[in-house]
């Protein structure tokens, strides 16, 4: 897969703008009119003011794509290539007072993650506490899964290339359902970022506009608009539902770790999820960290064949990876755990009602579906040189699932589970999935033996993550596809 950057000086983007904007836009895509107009106040324009004093028009400003709020502080997440975009210009989100007026306000960078391409702003003044007409749009760390629908809310001035505030905004509403998920490298030499793709096309001036599950009204991702060459594969996907075109988001996924990594809280559809407690309130005794949000990675492209990685991570008090021990793992596949893991988030663990930090195993499988029907392959290794008096349970007998016959792509399982302090296998749950193979993974994992995790030198329950990433031996990757 090969990903083109949007560049440019601010006339060419601008121009760019004025073709896109041409084209007809979907209304009406959600039927609560009260929803709507949360949709509405939640999104707002990326701009920058070109003028110190207005015309009959208004003030005159430049428009680069859309934010949207997260919390009544007045944070907000959008696209970190629509910044780049003002070259090191103070940012400004265009917002409605309750009259319908547009008010310019200064947005400050809060955290910038480049390599998946998401910023975190803040609002100066809170628009919360003045006279705007905001709302803010709760977040999921659910996975989407395929067919699942979704709409994307987005905001753009009437005239993109002669926009001034007096002119007002239209509110764009596209629909459409997620098809594909694809790994990709946004910018050359950053780490890669999973999309999941869904069967409309994006326009220009939509980057960082939420995507948001019809189902849940909870945003899952963010407009992705640097992803502007699909694969083949894709294309053939979309024109086989008829359908006008291929769009990119960015999971969320991201965006929380950013969050939890500044400690900045958001909503869900039931409530705040940056508390320390986790989902619900946990027993006094020690339960083990949980994860919240995760992602996978990609098969390495230059690897011929599959290997593995096993992980020893702690997670502090405020559920953040903030510390690894590499236990096994060679290149390529270790650069890519690496590069994952970074990205991950959990909720703490508890003892006696108090957040802690406790250890958490983490073992990726690089699996490459060349061989169909063979028995499942297994690997010895031994117990770890080092004893840590805090260590998570870490697996010294791992064995492969056996790949379903009908797989014909790359995919991947991330699963969780609790080694009880005698090493057994006491649970485990899937977090992700793709093509159906939660099945053969279950099957392989209880098969796996560990030795048991340490707390104060005393073997103890420990949590651990098991990532499965498949690559499909009967094609080229997509990036070769798409040379």
């Amino acid at each position: 897969m090969r990903l083109k950057l949007i560049g440019g000086t601010i006339v060419t983007v601008l121009l760019a703008l004025a073709c896109i904007f041409s084209l007809p836009t979907i209304r009406g895509a959600t039927e609560n009119p009260a929803d709507d107009a949360v949709l509405s106040d939640a999104v707002c324009p990326i701009v920058y003011p070109v003028d110190q004093s207005p015309s009959d028009r208004g003030y005159h400003y430049l428009f680069y794509g859309n934010g949207f709020f997260i919390n009544e502080q007045g944070y907000l997440i959008t696209a970190a290539h629509v910044l780049s975009q003002l070259r090191g210009g103070q940012t400004y989100v265009l917002l409605r007072d309750p009259s319908g007026r547009s008010r310019f306000v200064r947005a400050e960078l809060v955290i910038v993650d480049r390599s998946h391409d998401v910023a975190i702003l803040r609002a100066t003044p809170n628009p919360f506490e003045g006279p705007h007409a905001v709302q803010y749009l709760p977040l999921t760390s659910d996975w989407v899964v395929e067919s699942e629908s979704i709409v994307v809310p987005s905001t753009r001035p009437p005239k993109p290339l002669d926009a001034y505030t007096l002119d007002g905004s239209v509110d764009d509403r596209s629909a459409g359902e997620v098809f594909d998920f694809k790994f990709s490298q946004l910018e050359k030499g950053r780490s890669d970022t999973e999309l999941f793709l869904f069967n409309h096309h994006v326009r220009l001036g939509q980057s960082g506009a939420p995507v948001v599950a019809a189902g849940s009204r909870e945003v899952v991702g963010l407009i992705e608009g640097q992803w502007l060459r699909p694969t083949s594969a894709s294309i053939l996907a979309a024109a086989d539902q008829s359908v006008p075109g291929v769009g990119a988001a960015v999971p969320m996924h991201y965006a929380i770790a950013l969050l939890k990594q500044k400690e900045i809280s958001w909503h869900t559809t039931s409530g705040d999820s940056n508390s320390s407690s986790g989902p619900a309130e946990q027993a006094e005794g020690f339960s083990p960290p949980t994860p919240l949000s995760l992602v996978a990675c990609s098969f390495p492209s230059q690897a011929i064949f599959g290997g593995e990685v096993v992980l020893d991570s702690l997670i502090d008090s405020h559920g953040r990876l903030m510390q690894i021990r590499v236990v096994r793992g060679t290149s390529p596949f270790l650069e890519k755990a690496l590069d994952a893991v970074q990205t991950w988030s959990f909720y703490p663990a508890r003892l006696g009602g108090h957040s802690v930090a406790a250890r958490v195993g983490i073992t990726f499988q690089f699996l490459q579906l060349d061989e169909r029907g063979r028995a499942a392959a297994a690997s010895k290794f031994d117990e770890p040189s080092v004893v840590w008096p805090e260590r998570a349970a870490l697996p010294v007998v791992t064995v492969e699932p056996l790949f379903p016959s009908t797989m014909d792509r790359d995919g991947g399982v991330i699963l969780s589970d609790i080694v009880a302090a005698d090493g057994q296998l006491s649970s485990v749950k899937i977090l992700s999935q793709s093509e159906s193979l939660a099945p053969e993974a279950l099957a392989a994992l209880r098969q796996w033996r560990f030795v048991p995790g340490k707390r104060a030198g005393i073997d103890a329950d420990s949590a651990g993550i098991v990532v499965m990433a498949f690559r499909h031996g009967g094609r080229k990757n997509d990036a070769e596809q798409a040379k």
